[in-house]
């Protein structure tokens, strides 16, 4: 296996994505294979391999003739997306309360738990870098005590799409008072399923990580609501466009 062309295969991919979610490359825009392998520095065969990535995951699309362009999402396509997340993470959640969850998996997530508390405390100094960090952990261990391969390899792939991991809104809205009470919000969701999954109650850890994944289209419209300046600050938000509502 040639490592050396697969290395650089991935530091295309993420290069290509970093730039794409930063707006670096509008929705409906053609990417040259040759001015990206110009701008990367990199030979055809680690440039395709990145876009072909690229492409299962949602950010582009095969555009008509040859060559790919950079897909556009609607509001809804954002709040469908977390809405299959909070699917996923909700048959995750259950099938973990079904089969239980030994000990020390448990003190595992009460820890992530404390942490998230601990930064919480003062909503006017939150380190919003251990926040993102900690509520990714949260999500990850619904998904590792479900003990369904299948289960986590879907809920990562629907990730990928722009705005639809559980830290997707977690960038750019730091100022806002609405979106701060918000996570206290989530975290009290995540303590409810975290005691739910505890003590073996699968329908009622599935319903509230369906409903925890929900509040993405609250914070969808606060984020679409920011002026210019800040919609750059919420990677993949340049994708999206703001002229249609949410369906109920």
């Amino acid at each position: 296996m040639d490592t050396k062309r697969i290395s650089q295969a991935d530091r295309a991919h993420i290069e290509i994505r970093s730039r794409i979610l930063d707006g670096n490359f509008v929705p409906g825009e053609r990417l040259s294979e040759t001015a990206l392998a110009e701008m990367l520095s990199l030979s055809r065969t680690p440039l395709r391999e990145a876009i072909s990535r690229l492409a299962d995951e949602g950010l582009l699309e095969r555009g008509p003739g040859s060559g790919y362009r950079v897909c556009s999402y609607s509001m809804q396509d954002i709040s469908d997306a977390n809405e299959i997340r909070g699917l996923l993470e909700g048959l995750a959640a259950r099938l973990a309360a079904e089969r239980g969850v030994a000990e020390e998996a448990l003190a595992d997530c009460r820890e992530i738990l404390a942490g998230l508390d601990a930064v919480l405390a003062n909503l006017e100094a939150i380190d919003f870098a251990a926040y993102v960090r900690l509520n990714a952990a949260f999500h990850s261990w619904i998904s590792l005590v479900a003990g369904r391969a299948v289960v986590t390899r879907e809920i990562e792939r629907i990730c990928r799409l722009p705005l639809a991991s559980p830290s997707g809104f977690l960038s750019g809205q730091e100022d806002g008072p609405e979106f701060r009470a918000s996570l206290l919000v989530a975290q009290a969701q995540h303590r409810a399923i975290y005691e739910a999954i505890e003590a073996g109650e699968g329908a009622r850890a599935e319903a509230l990580s369906r409903e925890h994944a929900r509040l993405a289209r609250q914070n969808l419209r606060q984020a679409l609501s920011l002026d210019k300046s800040k919609v750059s600050q919420i990677p993949g938000l340049s994708l999206v466009s703001a002229k249609e509502e949410l369906s109920a």
